[in-house]
């Protein structure tokens, strides 16, 4: 009988810890598109205070800086984006046809964090020396380069993409072509550069058949 109340102590602090988990949670969620859309410098702590509706002190208490929460924004805009761009992959089967699923889902799928390309926004607005955004959109980019290659290289051991073809150039080449064309496309406020990318890509991705 006496342990009850430990018990009941340690209910209470599950419960704390879990609403505190939500509470930050929360936060990420609404700052990820006030990032994304405004940039580091441009996205405002009152904006974000309002749009999880926190008092500025609740922010800090779950996070040490704006810039760790620009980070945890910047992880979860991203992680968005590849999840939406990535539904269905595992079930096209060939290196072919799965390096041409990327790309269309990259040009049909927008990202569902309001803003764009997580990716783009943050290595242009981190090319003013944000130290820790920068290497997050490295990281980012070391990771679709990875996926890219990965598919590449299955292509390659079951004879299916000629041989010598360089995974890391086939990655390079897509990534620059899907990035430039949605920076073209924005700017332009027409999607004709995207599609253009698209159809040069698909060209280029049969090109590697074996």
């Amino acid at each position: 009988m006496k342990k009850e109340p430990i018990r009941i102590f340690a209910r209470v602090d599950v419960e704390i810890t879990r609403k505190g988990e939500r509470t930050r949670q929360r936060i990420i969620e609404k700052a990820a598109p006030i990032f994304n859309q405004r940039g580091y410098s441009g996205a405002s702590m009152q904006e974000i205070m309002e749009a999880a509706g926190i008092e500025k002190g609740g922010i800090y208490r779950h996070f040490s800086s704006k810039e760790e929460l620009a980070s945890e924004a910047f992880r979860y805009a991203l992680g968005q984006a590849v999840k939406a761009r990535m539904e269905g992959q595992d079930e096209i089967r060939g290196a072919i046809p799965k390096l041409q699923f990327m790309v269309r889902c990259f040009v049909e799928k927008p990202s569902p964090v309001p803003g764009g390309c997580p990716l783009l926004n943050t290595a242009t607005d981190a090319d003013d020396g944000n130290a820790a955004l920068r290497s997050l959109a490295s990281e980012g980019l070391l990771n679709w380069k990875t996926r890219i290659g990965n598919v590449v290289k299955e292509g390659l051991r079951v004879q299916e993409i000629a041989p010598r073809t360089d995974p890391g150039r086939v990655a390079n080449t897509i990534i620059g072509a899907l990035e430039g064309a949605l920076m073209i496309s924005r700017l332009e406020g027409s999607r004709d550069a995207l599609r253009d990318a698209w159809t040069n890509l698909e060209a280029f991705i049969n090109g590697l058949a074996a």
